[in-house]
């Protein structure tokens, strides 16, 4: 799954880095994103067809939900179910986004002990993380735009972690999934697969990123203490200085 994450880099980096063309939003880097937090989302604009960098809320309130309150419940949605599910097919089919992240949190569990792990790209890029989101409508006529983060089994390195990591799509898969180019419901759900080992560097970092309320540069410092499992990484350049 993906429970935090972090983006430090700001949304004019981001527009450049993802070619958005509206005004940039007005939200700072985290180091330790959370559920219901506002997200930096890329979506193809449906008027104009061009991308569009937005803040939406962190979980997912499908249209025909009676309030908001469950959205914590629905950060993530699974690649497998999510063309059927209740809650994710519609926008599967209409409403499919990118999540904007430099990286997330995982945390391995070794009986009581929870060591949290930072994942990033190898090469310190951006990531491109497969979304879905939604526009819900309050009792009193307000728009609360929402999103998810899609998740598919771990690869064989993240697999000493947890047994599901976000599907990380290349830039070669972002007009499909974003609806700029045909594609069919099979070919997109093809895209949902684990990410190549060696394109994501881990490694263990320190317990404070447990607590929401910390959220600084150093929360991606390697953890001097822990002991990481075979065949995970230093942290890419420029992460944790």
């Amino acid at each position: 799954m993906c429970g935090r994450y972090f983006q430090q880099r700001g949304p004019a980096e981001l527009a450049r880095y993802f070619e958005t063309i509206n005004a940039l939003p007005n939200l700072p880097a985290s180091w330790n994103r959370a559920p219901t937090q506002e997200a930096l989302v890329v979506r193809r604009h449906p008027e104009t067809g061009q991308r569009h960098l937005d803040p939406l809320r962190w979980g997912l309130v499908p249209r025909w939900a009676k309030d908001a309150s469950g959205a914590a419940k629905m950060i993530n949605a699974r690649s497998e179910s999510i063309a059927e599910k209740p809650a994710f097919r519609e926008a599967f089919r209409k409403r499919r986004c990118l999540v904007t992240a430099d990286g997330f949190y995982e945390w391995q569990t070794d009986g009581k002990a929870k060591q949290p792990y930072a994942v990033a790209l190898a090469d310190g890029a951006p990531m491109a993380l497969a979304g879905l989101w939604e526009g819900w409508r309050s009792p009193e006529g307000e728009i609360l735009r929402s999103c998810t983060i899609v998740t598919t089994e771990a690869n064989e390195k993240l697999a000493a972690l947890h047994h599901r990591m976000p599907v990380i799509l290349p830039r070669a898969a972002w007009a499909a999934w974003l609806g700029e180019a045909p594609a069919e419901a099979e070919d997109l759900l093809a895209l949902l697969r684990p990410c190549p080992p060696a394109m994501v560097a881990a490694w263990p970092v320190s317990p404070r990123v447990n607590k929401v309320a910390e959220n600084e540069a150093g929360l991606l410092a390697r953890d001097p203490l822990a002991m990481p499992p075979p065949g995970l990484d230093d942290p890419p350049p420029n992460f944790g200085d």
